[in-house]
């Protein structure tokens, strides 16, 4: 299983539009990818389970799944502000 810890970008941390954008790329890997933040795991395809993490800018949180190349995208995500335009 590959598993990476990493840092939340986005301006104002993992809320609907991040989440959304974070969802929408986990939905094309045919595995589960997993988002775990204070002890709490939340699916990566899911928007609504990403939100109720409530990691903030800064947070580190830390994604795992069996498809390494899923696991690096969605951390990718994770560090970028997808809050920006």
């Amino acid at each position: 299983m590959a598993s990476t810890t990493v840092i939340v970008g986005s301006a104002e941390g993992l809320h609907a539009r991040p989440a959304g954008i974070i969802a929408e790329a986990a939905e094309k890997y045919d595995t589960d990818i997993e988002i775990t933040f204070d002890g709490e795991e939340a699916d990566a395809a899911s928007a609504m389970l990403i939100m109720a993490l409530g990691a903030e800018k800064g947070a580190e949180v830390t994604v795992s799944g069996d498809d390494a190349d899923a696991v690096a995208e969605i951390a990718a995500l994770i560090e970028q502000d997808l809050d920006a335009d």
